[in-house]
């Protein structure tokens, strides 16, 4: 039986939050978890976006890349 091992080269996930501090700390979060899999933030996005309402929903996507030394 042979096993093959593929490294995940790059990975986009997607965060929504309803402050800029709550979207801050789930990044952060998932920043530290994508480390022990040796990936790296490459390049960040974000937005903000006022309902009808007046309420702020702020959203983003972080590209990580495979950390390469």
């Amino acid at each position: 039986m042979n096993f093959q091992l593929d490294l995940i080269q790059d990975k986009v996930e997607f965060f929504e939050a309803a402050s800029l501090k709550e979207l801050e700390k789930q990044i952060n979060s998932q920043i530290e978890i994508n480390k022990g899999i040796m990936m790296t933030v490459h390049h960040v996005s974000h937005q903000m976006h006022l309902d009808g309402e007046g309420r702020t929903f702020y959203s983003a996507v972080v590209h990580f890349k495979l950390k390469k030394d």
